[in-house]
């Protein structure tokens, strides 16, 4: 038994305490001064570098994960778990806790006559994509490859195939789940099907998921690839109306922002406003063309990059040491006609932060399909995704950044309550709550009453068990 070390106030791990996690864990145990310590807490958004985890515990085994989970309770620190660190909120890194990594748990599994995959969840959704695009198949993640698939999956997950085939969790047919009296379990329509749905959008709040089973969907062909268009309101406007009239093997972005150096744009371009837009057409080539061609109408493209590709083409390199630190926000509207496309400009045009974005995706499709009540992804007859953010250097710039893209966002609402926790930042008490709206948030708190009464899973966007709010 270890001692409790969250009432010391220091939340140390002694010596003799780290020695003897590393004779109980077949993984690495990485305490501070480790010279793996400082490369394990780095997350993708900057911001958070001086959180400090009492411990980094990267699992290598189910067994690893249960022991971990189980240490958290023993010892009272609190747990973060990190997939692939995306976290906008920076949730998968904790000061003076226990930060369980996924990493080592990378293993993949797949069953291309079933069109099924078990995937372990320190996979990033590159690492997937890319194994399962040998076979022609594909399940549909988020937009950016080195997002691991654990959070990803958890909250929701939409991307490029989400209006042909769904969300992530429209794909999900089982998972592994450690909850937090150590049991691992798995769960799936007939076994623990309240915690199967919970999982299925309500995040990590339930359990530390080892493995995922999906279902693998036929992608042979794509038209796809970045469409640079002037950013006006007339063509941000006809844009997201192209989009929503679309056929539904067409999912799109539009990045309504600050042009940043890029070999295909004139450099004159380089600090000017533009819609970079991102499309992904699955499906015939020749009938792509056609979807396409009312993008292409609607103004002279400064770049047309687009061309029949892979899905993995998609997925573009990141800079790897680029740790952007941004205020954000998220929220769902039901149009953006001249007027709101205009409010979008003249936003944007009124910020000097050196980035700054307006991010719209149209939904519908397959993912309005499913019932609202069949999953804890609440936002199925949502049209449109807005995120907004702005990058700051420094604390001397967040409050001005924070304080434009909440003004930003308030000027966009429409009266839909709801939020994607997926891409939810620090934006302050019951985000949560706005994340699940309704039924199913009374619902997402009886399960968390039954698997986790004591809140142990509480580093997330948080479903506490008296159903009070973010703990």
């Amino acid at each position: 038994m270890y001692p409790d070390a969250s009432k010391n106030g220091l939340n140390i791990l002694s010596e003799s305490d780290i020695a003897r996690l590393r004779s109980e864990f077949a993984g690495q145990v990485i305490p501070p001064g480790d010279p793996a310590y400082d490369a394990g807490r780095v997350l993708f958004y900057g911001g958070f570098e001086n959180r400090r985890p009492a411990v980094i515990i990267r699992a290598a085994s189910d067994q690893d994960v249960a022991r971990a989970v189980s240490l958290a309770r023993e010892t009272g620190l609190p747990l973060a778990v990190r997939s692939g660190g995306h976290s906008p909120a920076g949730l998968s890194l904790i000061d003076g806790g226990i930060l369980l990594d996924l990493k080592g748990l990378n293993n993949l599994h797949i069953d291309p006559e079933g069109r099924t995959a078990w995937a372990e969840s320190g996979l990033t959704t590159g690492e997937y994509t890319s194994a399962a695009a040998e076979y022609g198949l594909a399940t549909g993640f988020g937009d950016t490859g080195t997002v691991g698939i654990g959070g990803l999956t958890l909250g929701g997950g939409v991307g490029y195939l989400v209006r042909k085939y769904g969300l992530t969790i429209d794909n999900l047919l089982a998972a592994d789940l450690v909850t937090a009296d150590g049991q691992l379990l798995r769960v799936d329509s007939g076994n623990h099907p309240d915690l199967f749905w919970a999982i299925r959008g309500g995040g990590g709040n339930f359990g530390v998921v080892t493995r995922f089973l999906f279902r693998l969907q036929e992608v042979p062909s794509m038209l796809g690839g970045l469409l640079v268009l002037p950013a006006t309101a007339e063509t941000l406007a006809g844009f997201v109306d192209a989009a929503s009239s679309a056929p539904e093997e067409l999912s799109t972005i539009a990045n309504v922002m600050v042009a940043p150096p890029m070999p295909f744009l004139p450099p004159e371009l380089t600090g000017q406003l533009v819609i970079l837009g991102i499309l992904a057409y699955a499906g015939p080539v020749e009938e792509g063309e056609k979807a396409l061609a009312p993008f292409r109408a609607l103004a002279k493209p400064l770049a047309d990059m687009v061309r029949p590709i892979r899905y993995t083409d998609l997925f573009m390199p990141e800079e790897g040491d680029y740790h952007p630190a941004a205020a954000s926000r998220n929220l769902y509207v039901d149009r953006i006609g001249r007027e709101e496309a205009e409010r979008i400009i003249n936003n944007l045009q009124a910020s000097d932060a050196p980035f700054r974005v307006a991010q719209v995706r149209v939904l519908g499709g397959a993912a309005a399909r499913v019932p609202v009540e069949a999953t804890a992804y609440p936002h199925r007859q949502a049209p449109i995704m807005v995120n907004l953010a702005a990058f700051y250097n420094g604390p001397e710039e967040r409050a001005a950044r924070e304080a434009w893209v909440e003004d930003f966002a308030r000027s966009l609402n429409q009266g839909y309550l709801g939020s994607y926790v997926n891409f939810l930042g620090i934006e302050g008490e019951g985000r949560a709550q706005v994340a699940y709206p309704g039924p199913t948030w009374d619902r997402l708190v009886a399960v968390k009453r039954r698997y986790d009464p004591e809140n142990l899973f509480r580093g997330n966007h948080n479903v506490p068990p008296d159903g009070a709010g973010p703990a």
